[in-house]
């Protein structure tokens, strides 16, 4: 199953290939030959962006169940814990007192950002004496309320708006060649998350259990929240926020496979890519030949799905 899922994600990635204003299809590359239009249009704009966003749907879900298994609520992912929204005040600041700066250092300027968010929401969740299934999420929603917040209006008082709008949007429609390679990154961060999955399986039951069988919860929990961060500030930095991409795709698997992270990560990702394939399709056929923004579509698409998992397994959820 595993094997036919794989297929139909390739299938998926070599429709996105072919699916543009500009005519790149076999009949054109073949008559053009390696160096005609159609053949530097494939290599220079279409793969970078299939290859992007396979990476980004891959990462983004093994992401998304990390930090479930972290918070141990399966309604939480970086768009619901002000994860996103810090790695997008940390780019609004590294705009402001370093543009110069390269892509990977403001990458790493995000990331803290990111890290340092994702600490204040797990340290706001310690000091809420009843963790309900909805409330997790909530107070997640909330605090990225806040920071969003917070960078709107320093973006708006310095004339940073549509810049801020670049970040908070998923948009794969500038993915060119050079502009994407920091998500190879992204994937090896989630290798890391697969050689650690028997550990984060082992957070997802409580820090008296993770202790008792004699791990570190602390070192596991510190690892855990590095990979949260640096892959979703390497998406940011790339494309934008995704939502709920992070949140969905985990818990379907979920429902068929339950909370082994290591039988599970295969079928996240690859789900993940699908997801984010064929939600792309969507969005560039839909209005043709104009395109509506992949973080739209997730966005959409994501929450009817959530409100659907939040009405279908309460009882499971935490």
């Amino acid at each position: 199953m595993l094997t036919g899922a794989g297929i139909a994600v390739l299938l998926l990635a070599v429709l996105s290939t072919f699916i543009g204003v500009s005519d790149v299809s076999p009949l054109s590359l073949l008559e053009g030959g390696p160096d005609g239009k159609a053949a530097q249009l494939l290599v220079v704009s279409r793969l970078p962006r299939t290859l992007a966003l396979v990476l980004t749907g891959v990462a983004m879900s093994i992401v998304g169940l990390i930090m479930q298994m972290l918070v141990r609520n399966k309604f939480v992912e970086p768009s619901t814990t002000g994860t996103a929204e810090s790695a997008a005040l940390g780019l609004l600041v590294v705009t402001i007192f370093a543009p110069t700066l390269p892509l990977f250092g403001k990458m790493v300027v995000a990331a803290i950002f990111a890290l340092a968010g994702t600490g204040l929401f797990l340290l706001i969740l310690r000091r809420i004496p009843v963790r309900s299934i909805v409330l997790v999420p909530l107070v997640g929603i909330m605090l990225g309320g806040v920071i969003g917040a917070v960078t709107t209006f320093f973006a708006y008082r310095l004339d940073l708006l549509q810049t801020l709008g670049t970040w908070l949007t998923g948009d794969f429609s500038g993915i060119l060649r050079g502009r994407y390679e920091l998500l190879w990154l992204a994937l090896a961060m989630t290798v890391i998350a697969w050689i650690a999955a028997d550990r984060f399986t082992v957070v997802g039951l409580g820090q008296e259990f993770t202790t008792n069988l004699g791990l570190r919860y602390g070192r596991v929990l510190a690892l855990g929240l590095t990979i949260v961060a640096v892959v979703t500030a390497i998406v940011v930095v790339t494309a934008g926020v995704i939502p709920f991409l992070g949140l969905i795709v985990p818990n379907i698997v979920s429902i068929a496979m339950g909370d082994n992270v290591r039988r599970s990560i295969p079928w996240v990702a690859v789900l993940g890519a699908g997801f984010v394939l064929a939600c792309d399709i969507v969005g560039r056929l839909l209005r043709f030949p104009y395109e509506i923004p992949l973080g739209i579509v997730v966005g959409v698409v994501g929450s009817v799905l959530f409100l659907y998992l939040l009405l279908r397994r309460p009882s499971r959820a935490h």
